[in-house]
């Protein structure tokens, strides 16, 4: 029998309270990509120690925007935790921006954090160190085994929601309440 691909790509992953893994605990990751081959994305509510402001120092990038200095940059995921990635709105784009819809953009660029600085950058943004990434079928095997939640992402969610809010403004988007959801389901 064979199963259609079907790609989640702009959707959240959302941790269920038995994933055991310290790396996704209670976290909702972005879906920027998704193939047959492979998946990629990053945690959005997870911040880190580190702001704008010492980024933009430790990379000797001035800061034209006040407002920015304090900004969190977010621990994206495991994988590539030393490179920044950037989940962007769609009204600045640059050669090297990769388009994920017609609304978030992703880029890896060190022009689209000197944009930001400079105060011209995209109106709507969010900062990683590192990334989340899942080899072939890994991902819809921990989906299959009730790991993660999936859902449509929502870019109120995405952008506007302050990160310790945004775990349960994505399960609502699901319309559930997770503090009801036991670690130990299926255990009596």
């Amino acid at each position: 029998m064979t199963t259609s691909f079907q790609s989640l790509k702009h959707h959240f992953l959302i941790s269920m309270p038995h994933l055991n893994d310290p790396n996704f605990e209670h976290t909702v990751v972005y879906l920027c990509e998704h193939t047959e081959t492979g998946a990629m994305g990053v945690i959005i509510n997870r911040p880190s120690s580190i702001d704008f402001a010492e980024l933009a120092d430790h990379l000797g990038m001035p800061v034209e925007a006040p407002k920015l200095t304090s900004e969190p940059i977010y621990v994206g995921g495991p994988v590539e935790s030393e490179r920044g990635f950037i989940l962007h709105s769609h009204d600045k784009y640059w050669g090297n921006t990769l388009k994920v819809t017609d609304e978030v953009c992703l880029s890896a660029s060190l022009e689209t954090l000197e944009h930001i600085a400079a105060g011209d950058g995209p109106e709507q943004f969010l900062i990683t160190l590192g990334c989340a990434g899942w080899d072939e079928g890994q991902l819809e095997k921990e989906i299959a085994n009730n790991d993660w939640l999936v859902c449509e992402a929502d870019l109120d969610v995405l952008f506007n929601t302050p990160s310790d809010m945004q775990f349960t403004a994505a399960t609502k988007v699901l319309g559930l309440d997770m503090s009801l959801l036991s670690p130990d389901i299926g255990h009596a």
